[in-house]
C-alpha cells in the first residue's frame, strides 16, 4: 500500500523542491524523515524511485506552518534530503527555497492575499532568522508570470523581492564565528563568515586555479576536493558548528577577481558538489565579506569600502547575484555592521497534488 501526502512542487530561485504543510507530515522527526526520503527517492544517485532530481539543488523540502511568533506570519523549516545517503539535514537555511514559501503560504490559505502585493513575514526555523517576501497578488491571486529574470533560470517570472532581517551569525552565533577576519587553516588563509549562511572564503589562486573553471571541471578535481574537505573539517569546530563531516555547512567558496564587471567571482562547493550558481544566503555572506576590511573577499574585490546602502554583484558560474545591503561602520571585529540585506528571486508553482510513498518504506 501507498500513503498519499498533499504537497506542491515549486521552483524557488535556482532550486526546486517539495513544499508541505507541517500538519500533513508526522510530528516525529524519524517518521517524517522516512517519508521524505521515500518521496525524494533517496538514497540513490539517480533518485529514480522518487521526485528528486539527482542533485542537491533539486532534492529540497520546505515545511510550512502558521507562526506563533507575533512578528511572523509563517514558520519555514528547510530540509536538505541527501541524494545518495539516507539522511535529512536541518543544519542550514535555504534562501532559494525560501522564495517559494510566500506563494505557497498564500496558495494554501495560511496568509490572506491583498489585492496587488502581499508581504509575507517568514521565520526560518533552522536558525530563527526572519525575512519578508513580497508576492505579487493581483486580484488576490498569486501571480507567477512576469518580467523578472534571474541568472540560472530560463525565461522570466514575477519578481519576489526578499528582505533578510537579523541574519548575522544565524547559524554560528556571530558574523565572524572564529573572532578573526583571517584564519590560517592547513597553511591556507581563509575568512569564516556567517551572514545568513556559514561560508569559508578562500582565494582560488591559493589552489592553483584562476577561479573561472566550470563546475564540472572542479568536481572532477579530486585533489582539490580533498584539500577543501580537509579545511572544512578543521573549521567546523572553529565556527561553532562542531563535527561537520555529515553536515551541509559550511559552504566552501573560492573567490577570484570579477570576470564580467561584478564585485567578485565565486565558485561554491555545497559542500561536495559545485553550485551551478551560488546560494541566496551564501551570496549575502560573500557580499558582506567584500566590504569587511582585511577579509579574503575584501582583498580580492579590490578593498571596497563604504557605508549606507550598497549594491554589489556577486558573480557565479551562470551569471551574478545582485545583493543590496545597508552597512554601517563598526568598531567591532570586522569593522562593519550589516543592518539590512535584500535581493531578488522568482518562484513558480510546478505541480499541486499528492506525493505517494510506500506506507512501510524501509529505513536504508
Amino acid at each position: 500500500m501507498q500513503a498519499a501526502i498533499p504537497c506542491m512542487v515549486m521552483r524557488g530561485g535556482t532550486s526546486k523542491g517539495l513544499y508541505f504543510l507541517a500538519s500533513d507530515l508526522p510530528a516525529g522527526e524519524e517518521e517524517r524523515n522516512r517519508i521524505l526520503l521515500a518521496a525524494m527517492g533517496s538514497p540513490d544517485a539517480r533518485q529514480i524511485d522518487g521526485m528528486g532530481g539527482a542533485h542537491p539543488l533539486t532534492s529540497k523540502v520546505a515545511v510550512v506552518s502558521t507562526s506563533q511568533d507575533p512578528d511572523s506570519d509563517v514558520d519555514y523549516l528547510f530540509l536538505q534530503v541527501v541524494v545518495d545517503r539516507a539522511e535529512v539535514s536541518d543544519a542550514q537555511n535555504c534562501g532559494n527555497i525560501l522564495a517559494g514559501v510566500g506563494p505557497f503560504a498564500i496558495e494554501r490559505g495560511l496568509v490572506s492575499a491583498d489585492d496587488e502585493l502581499t508581504d509575507v513575514r517568514i521565520r526560518m526555523l533552522n536558525t530563527g532568522a526572519r525575512a519578508i517576501a513580497r508576492v505579487m497578488t493581483p486580484g488576490g491571486q498569486v501571480e507567477y508570470q512576469g518580467s523578472a529574470r534571474i541568472d540560472g533560470v530560463p525565461g522570466t517570472a514575477a519578481p519576489v523581492p526578499i528582505d533578510f532581517l537579523d541574519i548575522a551569525g544565524a547559524s554560528c552565533g556571530a558574523l565572524l564565528p572564529t573572532g578573526k577576519v583571517i584564519d590560517i587553516v592547513n597553511g591556507v588563509e581563509v575568512t569564516c563568515i556567517d551572514n545568513g549562511m556559514p561560508v569559508v572564503l578562500m582565494r582560488a589562486t591559493d589552489f592553483g586555479l584562476d577561479g573561472a573553471e566550470a563546475p564540472g571541471e572542479l568536481e572532477t578535481n579530486e585533489s582539490l576536493k580533498q584539500q577543501l574537505e580537509s579545511i572544512r573539517l578543521e573549521v567546523g569546530p572553529m565556527m561553532g558548528l562542531g563535527d561537520v563531516s555529515n553536515k551541509t555547512v559550511p559552504k566552501m567558496c573560492l573567490v577570484s577577481p570579477p570576470c564580467d564587471g561584478g564585485a567578485i567571482n565565486t565558485r561554491t562547493f555545497i559542500p561536495h558538489r559545485v553550485h551551478e550558481a551560488i546560494g541566496v544566503l551564501g551570496s549575502v555572506s560573500v557580499a558582506t565579506a567584500c566590504v569587511m576590511p582585511g577579509s579574503i573577499a575584501w582583498q580580492v574585490a579590490g578593498e571596497q569600502t563604504g557605508s549606507g546602502q550598497l549594491t554589489l554583484e556577486v558573480e557565479h558560474p551562470t551569471g551574478f547575484f545582485t545583493v543590496e545591503m545597508t552597512v554601517e561602520q563598526s568598531s567591532g571585529t570586522g569593522g562593519v555592521a550589516v543592518k539590512r540585506a535584500a535581493l531578488l528571486r522568482t518562484a513558480r508553482l510546478l505541480m499541486r497534488g499528492e506525493v505517494l510513498v510506500p506506507a512501510e518504506a524501509p529505513q536504508s
